[in-house]
């Protein structure tokens, strides 16, 4: 069977809800079913919009921390404040723009974002998101004995490539990566250093279908993806490297700057 991805339209939402209500009231109004051995992408704002990982940027106070980045990468104090706040590491920064890393996730601005949200309000990542996608996983087992697989996904910027692309800033009851070294590549060589990102693939190909304006299709059934799924649950460091692994940071000149303990 060839995969298929079906997008699901869903009501905005304002306030912190339910996610798992949400997801089962919205699957009944598209008329879609989870099957047994799909993959459940859903929107990781829509996670944080349902945790009220919304922040009234007027409200923000900034340190003296925060003052040194908005002078530094020309960024609003109150903009920079929120950047310290959420990231992990600073590693540098353009114009308007610092690259962090949060939750293990290299992203610019800590993943903080301005799009599809009220003016003067911004949104974060959400919190414990491997801990969300595992509950969303076990209350679908649990009400309906299927057994699925989930990725929250956010989009990410490439680096020296134009625009957005999926990535799964967390997962469950899939495995995310195939360690393909010791395998065969075409001429019979063994392969060295490959991984397949399982996850982030499923995430880009979903996020391609859901959206990125004003879609409001948070979530994405996959389905006869052939992914692997699993009942163990998974690390956050599964589907990392660290910063000393890290091609792109070691390539550029690792100055990164740790803003938490």
């Amino acid at each position: 069977m060839a995969l298929s991805v079906f997008p699901v339209k869903a009501e905005r939402k304002n306030e912190k809800f339910d996610i798992f209500e949400t997801l089962e009231d919205t699957l009944r109004k598209n008329k879609q079913q989870l099957q047994d051995g799909d993959v459940l992408v859903i929107s990781s704002k829509y996670v944080s919009n349902s945790q009220g990982r919304l922040v009234n940027i007027e409200n923000v106070k900034s340190s003296e921390r925060g003052n040194l980045i908005s002078k530094k990468f020309q960024i609003k104090p109150k903009m920079a404040e929120v950047i310290v706040r959420e990231s992990d590491v600073i590693f540098g920064g353009v114009s308007g723009f610092v690259l962090t890393s949060s939750d293990d996730i290299l992203a610019p601005n800590a993943g903080i974002d301005k799009s599809n949200v009220k003016k003067g309000k911004i949104i974060l990542y959400p919190e414990d998101p491997f801990l969300i996608a595992e509950q969303i996983k076990r209350k679908i087992f649990l009400k309906y004995l299927i057994h699925v697989g989930i990725i929250i996904v956010d989009s990410r910027l490439m680096p020296a490539r134009v625009g957005t692309t999926g990535v799964a800033i967390a997962c469950a009851g899939i495995e995310p990566v195939i360690d393909m070294r010791a395998e065969k590549d075409l001429e019979g060589n063994p392969l060295k250093v490959t991984f397949q990102a399982v996850a982030d693939n499923l995430a880009s190909i979903a996020n391609h279908k859901m959206g990125e304006g004003s879609e409001t299709q948070p979530f994405a059934i996959i389905r006869d993806s052939e992914a692997k799924l699993t009942d163990r649950k998974i690390k956050p460091m599964e589907l990392a490297v660290s910063y000393d692994q890290c091609v792109y940071v070691r390539g550029l000149g690792n100055s990164s700057q740790r803003t938490k303990n």
